[in-house]
């Protein structure tokens, strides 16, 4: 399987969303190109119009890797994925494989320490060991679905990427290939875990944000509902 960057991003989005927010999923065109473009969690931050998600839609679609459907009294279509976990996809993952792979097609490589994290609200790991442990898993399977990369100077631990999309693989590649040694050999060390606390406030200013989302996206398909 091999997504170009827009095509994995949509697939990230509904993987996420179906978690996350289960009462607005599947997700219509206007919901999925804003959690598409949301600025917190997403790595690059894109700037996806409509038609460039519709055209991604299109393509998974026809790999059958989307699915679209229409509510009962409703004309808004929606969207939701086949990528893992359903009776037609080849990719079955636990609840542990499935946040990982949910994270890297979001965020790109990260470390076992960063994906711990940042997984609150996918999958609880209770330590770094747990996440260390699901990504070996990963990179047992036939094909491998994940790829530890190459340390990099400055860093105390190594980054792991997924392998569904050459364009991003060979993208971080070459971000590293091109960082000056000597930029490198002095970056900063990973942060240490936030606090407990510190932690709580990320989560309540991620749900927070969340929620407004969900609430502007409610309000622009009921608008649109209307107008139709």
């Amino acid at each position: 399987m091999n997504l170009t960057l827009h095509e994995a991003r949509v697939i990230a989005c509904l993987l996420e969303k179906e978690v996350t927010t289960p009462d607005q999923y599947p997700l219509s065109l206007n919901s999925l190109t804003m959690a598409c473009n949301q600025k917190s969690s997403r790595d690059p931050v894109l700037a996806m119009t409509e038609a460039e998600t519709q055209v991604c839609i299109d393509a998974l679609m026809k790999r059958r890797l989307v699915t679209d459907q229409t509510g009962f009294g409703s004309r808004v279509v929606k969207y939701k994925h086949r990528f893992c976990n359903t009776e037609f996809s080849d990719l079955q993952f636990n609840s542990a494989q499935f946040a990982i792979i949910c994270l890297l097609l979001l965020r790109g490589p990260q470390t076992p320490g960063e994906l711990k994290s940042r997984s609150g609200r996918l999958h609880l790991f209770h330590d770094v060991g747990e996440v260390d442990k699901t990504l070996h898993s990963l990179t047992l399977t036939e094909p491998a679905l994940v790829k530890q990369l190459a340390r990099e100077p400055g860093r105390r631990d190594s980054r792991f990427i997924g392998l569904f999309s050459d364009e991003a693989l060979q993208a971080s590649e070459s971000n590293i290939a091109c960082t000056p040694t000597s930029a490198r050999s002095i970056a900063a060390p990973e942060s240490e875990p936030v606090s407990e606390d510190q932690s709580l406030a990320q989560a309540d200013l991620v749900a927070r944000v969340t929620t407004l989302e969900r609430e502007v996206a409610q309000l622009k398909e009921a608008l649109q509902d209307f107008l139709n």
